[in-house]
Order: C-alpha cells, then sequence, then structure tokens
C-alpha cells in the first residue's frame, strides 16, 4: 500500500512551502504512508463517490462518480492534486512529531468537566467520541475544503 504522491512531490512539497525535514523524522515514504491513512480515515465518508476499485482499493482515492463542491466531476483514475496536497501536509505534522496522527483511545471514555471548585472528573460516553480524540488540521481541512461534502451531511452514493 503506498502513501498518495511520490517522495519526489513530497520534497517539492516541502520546498514550496518553506519547510525541511527534521533530522529525525522517518523517511518520506514512511510518512506519505501515515499520512494517506489518516486522511483516508478521516475523511472516507465525506469524499463525494465511491472507490473506483471497491473495497479491493488499498486507497480511498481514485473515486467513481466523484463530483466537487462546485458541481464538477473528478477523474475517477486519477487522485485529485487536493487529496495529495493534504496528505504532503498531514506528513509535515507526522514528521514533526511522529506518532502524532495515530491517536488511541477508548471508544466511549472522554472526560468531561462536571465541577469547577475541586476539579471533578467524570468519564461519560460520546457517540462521536472516535472523531473527537483524533487531531484535525485545518491547514489539511483546507486543502480538501472544495470536495468534501459537509461534515453534517453525509456523501451521497450514486449507483
Amino acid at each position: 500500500m503506498a502513501g498518495y504522491g511520490t517522495n519526489e512531490g513530497f520534497a517539492a512539497w516541502l520546498a514550496d512551502n518553506g519547510y525541511a525535514m527534521p533530522d529525525s523524522a522517518p523517511a518520506p515514504g514512511v510518512l506519505r504512508q501515515r499520512a494517506s491513512v489518516y486522511v483516508d480515515g478521516l475523511y472516507y465518508d465525506r469524499f463525494p463517490g465511491r472507490p473506483a476499485g471497491g473495497a479491493a482499493q488499498d486507497r480511498q482515492w481514485p473515486r467513481a462518480v466523484a463530483v466537487d463542491r462546485y458541481g464538477h466531476a473528478l477523474d475517477d483514475v486519477t487522485v485529485p492534486q487536493r487529496v495529495i496536497d493534504a496528505s504532503y501536509q498531514a506528513a509535515w505534522i507526522e514528521a514533526q512529531n511522529p506518532g502524532t496522527l495515530a491517536t488511541t483511545y477508548t471508544p466511549g471514555q472522554n472526560k468531561v468537566l462536571t465541577e469547577v471548585k475541586g476539579i471533578k472528573w467524570e468519564v461519560v460516553g460520546n457517540a462521536n467520541a472516535d472523531r473527537a480524540m483524533v487531531p484535525v488540521s485545518t491547514a489539511v481541512e483546507a486543502l480538501l475544503a472544495p470536495i468534501l461534502t459537509p461534515a453534517n451531511i453525509p456523501a451521497v452514493l450514486v449507483v
């Protein structure tokens, strides 16, 4: 399973954005893989259309019957540059602090402040606990915005 983009493309993206890889960062291919898993896992249900190769496809892109927010059809054989750039942005985040994109948590057990004086905590369940525990980058969101369905409206699957 390969991450979105290429190592060369990632290097060019870093240079274009004025970033330098930390000496301790994992290899570019590893970063791209981690970032692609993050992008696919966080946004799969907001991507339009369906994976062109079905469930056997490694990544969420390319997608069939996908349309951007402006009504333009997206190519069903290539990955949109926005997805690649969002993956590069996520890879850069991961390079700064390896492991950032891979959050481990116990579903349904997040803490909510229930008292201010004395700071008392209570463990409560939350239907959206899985999403609430995953770090979200506004830069990744901005790059993907023109091809995402709104968060409160699931993507419509056309068959």
